[in-house]
């Protein structure tokens, strides 16, 4: 009896097989059904993925939006057709000493690719997001594993490819939504019909789906955008003439998005004779930072914990901002 997992790439292959074949026109038309029915719902999706989320509704228009211009984007260049990268180099028979072979090449698709949702990024690195319509423009069946930050909003993305699925004639394989955790990501990149996984997260979740992929017997490709510390270097000339500006720009950057952005500066240097002064110019910023939610209750706890760690090494001096007990509303309420 075949269990779950195997059935769901059984039709992701079985599907693989007719959709590679698939023209352009046709591929791109799937992928405005997707693009239209995005649109039709976002009275609908944009509340509930900042409900979700805990991301403003502004935040999440600007994040549609964005979405939708993806799918446009990859709609135009798979029917245009010079991403397969066709080349011919004509054969000579005649060419001597030895005669010249007929040469072509083209990019074609790899099979099924599994892509992991991201939790910062409910709709533009999620179900419909760029590496699920990348995967979908060259050829590939997705099976996505849903990211727990935001249930209902993913299934609601994947309710409208399922039936840009129907409208366009497309076997179901094409795109499969599987929900669960850990355990259930792993099963997935370890099975043998996955040719590819897709990664937006952070570093420790990625490196940790690399390993599996590159230990299978058929080692896979992990295309991973990872968390970063992003560190930054003050120089003198600029503190000397802009301290202020400096440490007003650090802290809105620091705390962008209440910190969960991956552009987020994790360390900054400042010359020594510069520390004590920047280190107050910074505090005084972030004493007027309003707090708020989290984008997930598993995001604050990590938070709590990481701060709880770090406060326990003596050798760092602490900037005091507030009370933990004045923080608790960035728990998910």
């Amino acid at each position: 009896m075949k269990n779950t997992f195997d059935a769901i790439f059984e039709q992701a292959q079985d599907a693989f097989l007719s959709y590679k074949y698939l023209s352009g026109k046709k591929k791109a038309g799937f992928l405005n059904e997707i693009g239209n029915g995005l649109e039709r719902i976002k009275t609908k999706l944009i509340p509930l993925a900042s409900s979700e989320s805990n991301l403003p509704e502004g935040r999440i228009t600007g994040e549609l939006g964005r979405t939708v211009g993806q799918i446009r984007l990859f709609e135009k260049l798979i029917e245009e057709g010079s991403w397969v990268e066709a080349t011919i180099d004509h054969g000579d028979p005649k060419r001597t000493p030895a005669p010249k072979p007929d040469i072509r090449r083209m990019l074609s698709p790899l099979g099924p690719v599994v892509v992991f949702g991201a939790s910062n990024f409910p709709l533009a690195f999620s179900t419909a997001g760029g590496d699920t319509i990348s995967a979908l423009a060259a050829g590939c069946p997705v099976i996505y594993k849903a990211h727990p930050a935001h249930p209902k909003t993913s299934n609601l993305v994947a309710e409208v490819i399922f039936e840009a699925l129907s409208v366009s004639g497309l076997p179901e394989g094409i795109f499969t939504h599987v929900e669960g955790g850990i355990p259930e990501g792993q099963k997935l990149v370890k099975h043998p019909t996955a040719k590819a996984v897709a990664f937006t997260g952070s570093y420790y979740g990625g490196m940790a789906l690399f390993e599996l992929a590159y230990q299978r017997e058929e080692p896979i490709p992990v295309f991973a955008e990872m968390g970063s510390i992003n560190p930054v270097f003050a120089f003198k000339n600029k503190l000397e003439k802009e301290l202020d500006n400096l440490a007003r720009s650090y802290a809105a950057s620091l705390t962008l998005g209440a910190g969960q952005f991956c552009t987020n500066p994790g360390l900054i240097f400042i010359p020594k004779t510069y520390a004590k002064q920047f280190s107050q110019a910074v505090q005084s910023e972030l004493n007027e930072v309003v707090a708020a939610p989290m984008l997930h209750e598993g995001i604050a706890k990590s938070y709590y914990a990481a701060l709880d760690q770090f406060q326990q090494r003596q050798e760092l001096d602490w900037i005091k901002v507030s009370e933990k007990k004045d923080l608790e509303h960035l728990k998910l309420a």
